[in-house]
């Protein structure tokens, strides 16, 4: 080939996991819209401490915790997958809450909260890892170096904020509570992971760039599935240091997306005459309600058992339900509590493998 020559370009099927405007919708684009939002949030949210009640209301009730009761859709309210996994799906809850009782009753709780903050972190990186390979699986055929390029992007784009957090002061937001996570103050060691963060992009971005030079080729999904995930993971943690931007950012970015890949999965071919309760005419609307049902009544006996914080929202709870105290009382309740969100964590890990 002549040194200056464009080579032949070659057309490439591009991996949606169901269309390009559902993915677009649902599971690309929530991390750009919470950027738009939290751009357009009043600066006083920014670096602060501050959360309107609805927000925490929208973003931690009804998408985040919600979330997590969707694995019961592709899990125990599934009669194929209660065959496939009937022995995982007993042995992971008793399990967990046996783990977390265990836990919870070491240093007040402290490592209880640690090790869910943890798991919480691992599952929202494994995530971002799985949607990459998904929208890797039609691409023409790739170096291995190219490949491991892709991996180790989507993992530095998760795991560089969070290690950015470790190495800083104690910031306005937190995973789940004051202390959850190991903090260190050392600038030198930010700086450090910011230069090989920085050459990791340039990277990734001359590969980009020589890949379509030589095929023509983009992958459209897997290059915003990148670039959200760079985004909003910075913004969220390094660049802002407020308890709403945060929580929008880390929220939207994994809880929508997750919902969606949930019902897209779920639904059976257009073949099939037999559906159950959840996948006819208003099955969507059955689908969000019960998870907000579900995710509001955790929610409500959280506040009237043990956190007190919310009366606007959970008065009732608060008024019919006695305040637990007691360490001994404490170290059984929160992992029953808490049993949902550890599961969900754990079971993830089956549920989504491709052999299956």
């Amino acid at each position: 080939m002549p040194p200056f020559a464009v080579p032949a370009r070659t057309s490439f099927s591009q991996p949606w996991i169901r269309s390009v405007g559902f993915d677009g919708l649902w599971i690309l684009g929530p991390p750009f819209l919470a950027l738009l939002v939290v751009a357009a949030l009043p600066s006083a949210f920014h670096n602060s401490t501050r959360m309107p009640v609805w927000a925490w209301v929208v973003l931690v009730v009804l998408i985040d915790v919600a979330h997590v009761y969707s694995t019961l859709f592709r899990t125990y309210f599934d009669a194929q997958r209660r065959r496939q996994f009937r022995t995982v799906l007993w042995v992971v809850p008793l399990g967990c809450y046996a783990a977390g009782v265990a836990l919870h009753s070491l240093g007040g709780g402290l490592w209880f909260w640690r090790i869910l903050a943890y798991a919480a972190v691992f599952h929202f990186i494994r995530q971002q890892y799985g949607f990459l390979r998904l929208y890797s699986r039609l691409e023409p055929t790739t170096s291995r170096v190219s490949q491991r390029l892709d991996t180790c992007l989507v993992y530095a784009a998760t795991l560089y904020p969070l290690l950015w957090w470790h190495l800083s002061r104690p910031r306005n937001f937190t995973w789940f509570v004051a202390g959850d996570f190991v903090q260190y103050d050392w600038p030198g060691g930010r700086a450090l992971l910011t230069a090989c963060y920085v050459g990791l992009l340039g990277l990734y971005v001359l590969k980009e760039g020589r890949q379509w030079y030589c095929t023509g080729y983009v992958n459209w999904p897997r290059n915003l599935l990148l670039l959200g995930t760079v985004t909003s993971w910075y913004a969220g943690i390094v660049l802002l240091n407020g308890d709403l931007p945060f929580t929008l950012l880390n929220v939207v970015a994994h809880g929508v997306p997750y919902l969606a890949l949930v019902w897209a999965t779920s639904q059976p071919a257009p073949s099939v005459r037999h559906r159950t309760w959840w996948q006819g005419r208003y099955g969507v609307a059955f689908f969000l309600a019960l998870l907000a049902a579900l995710a509001l009544l955790e929610e409500g006996i959280w506040d009237g058992l043990v956190w007190r914080e919310h009366a606007t929202v959970f008065g009732w709870f608060q008024q019919q339900l006695p305040t637990v105290s007691s360490s001994w009382g404490l170290a059984v309740l929160v992992p029953l509590l808490a049993l949902p969100q550890a599961t969900h964590y754990v079971l993830d890990g089956f549920i989504w493998r491709r052999s299956r």
